[in-house]
């Protein structure tokens, strides 16, 4: 039976999925200990469910369980990544190249950045939201430091050209961050085969809790330093000092090894959902899809509906189907979206384009619902 509201909002969070959750519950009561502390066996049974976790996030994306630093989420890495590389390579050079899409914990930080002497690069990209690797190698310079560019988009599903850009980094022995928080978990993510020296992952995105994620940072080939943004006690690895967040990370951990087992068939099953939704609703002409169609995530489709303002189509169909017009972070932002505006997206479109985000728990049922119901709603609008 229909269950109502649908939530197709999955980009924004995911609900945790019931196996993360009871790996999670022991962890709250029964084995409570702080990881740090060596002197018992509560803090040894914590010690060694974060190890574990460690493990089963690096193999998610082909990393050493020393790589891992674990982090409260996507944003808190990012600032770790790229406050703390800039930091500690700023003798060496202050440029920055990152991308105009980028989501704004990216583009926040390199700003930030900026005010303490960055000098940033921001590389545009086409209709469909991809880079020119072209414009890639004509942006560095001497004393670039660092290329940040994301996986997937989190408000169209655009894949960018990783490996390349990952070549290309390497080539000029320039340490290359991705933000992988959309990506990880749904598709394949190789930090060896891509070239990756740094990456961030967010548990909340795959099915985990809210609260936890990563930073991979490569540690031979090269060996990357960071600065650390938050001090005392040491903790991982000096980088990130604060009594770890146990019940988090056993979820973060459970979380990759569920989409690694799960990764295909899920990618197959929400691929063919999505399809089913954009065949649905674009048989309207004045309904589009936004942003590359061979080049992105199975499970998201951004689509502009023309004519319609997006406040008012948003305000009728979150009643019954939980979208979104974007970024969760940049809800309240009345501007159209900056990354569909990148794609040459009119103010008008951009502000009457919906996300629709499938995730683990939506069903067939589900997307034939938000078909008429769509339909029906745009003949009153």
């Amino acid at each position: 039976m229909l269950k109502l509201p649908v939530y197709l909002d999955n980009n924004a969070t995911t609900p945790v999925d019931p196996e993360v959750l009871q790996a999670m519950l022991p962890y709250f009561t029964e084995h409570y200990g702080n990881a740090a502390s060596r002197n018992h066996s509560f803090g040894w049974v914590a010690e060694e469910a974060v190890k574990q976790a460690r493990e089963q996030l690096a193999q998610l994306i082909n990393a050493g369980p020393g790589e891992i630093v674990f982090t409260s989420g996507a944003t808190e890495a990012i600032n770790l990544a790229l406050k703390g590389g800039y930091e500690m390579y700023s003798a060496k050079g202050k440029h920055i190249i990152t991308c105009v899409t980028e989501h704004k914990a990216v583009l926040d930080t390199c700003k930030r950045l900026e005010k303490l002497g960055a000098e940033l690069t921001c590389l545009p990209v086409d209709r469909e939201g991809i880079i020119d690797l072209n414009d890639l190698e004509k942006a560095i310079r001497p004393d670039t430091i660092l290329i940040s560019i994301m996986t997937a988009n989190n408000e169209t599903g655009t894949l960018q050209p990783i490996k390349d850009i990952g070549a290309i980094a390497k080539k000029h022995k320039i340490i290359f961050f991705t933000d992988a928080t959309q990506a990880a978990g749904k598709i394949p993510v190789d930090v060896q085969d891509a070239y990756i020296d740094m990456l961030c992952v967010s548990a909340h995105k795959m099915y985990g809790p809210k609260g936890a994620g990563a930073l991979y940072v490569r540690r031979k080939d090269p060996r990357v330093r960071l600065a650390a943004q938050m001090d005392g006690g040491g903790h991982e690895h000096g980088m990130r000092s604060g009594t770890l967040n146990v019940p988090g990370i056993v979820g973060l951990g459970k979380c990759c090894t569920i989409s690694l087992r799960r990764m295909e068939e899920e990618a197959n099953r929400l691929g063919a959902l999505r399809d089913q939704l954009e065949k649905g609703l674009t048989a309207e002409k004045k309904i589009m899809v936004n942003g590359s169609r061979a080049h992105r995530l199975p499970h998201v489709t951004n689509l502009t509906f023309e004519g319609i303002p997006g406040d008012q189509l948003l305000a009728a169909i979150n009643r019954t189907i939980a979208v979104s017009s974007g970024s969760a972070c940049t809800s309240a932002n009345p501007e159209p979206s900056h990354v569909l505006k990148a794609m040459q997206l009119s103010d008008d479109s951009a502000k009457s384009a919906i996300r629709f985000g499938l995730g683990r728990f939506t069903t067939r049922e589900e997307i034939a619902y938000t078909i008429d119901k769509i339909k029906e709603l745009m003949q009153s609008l």
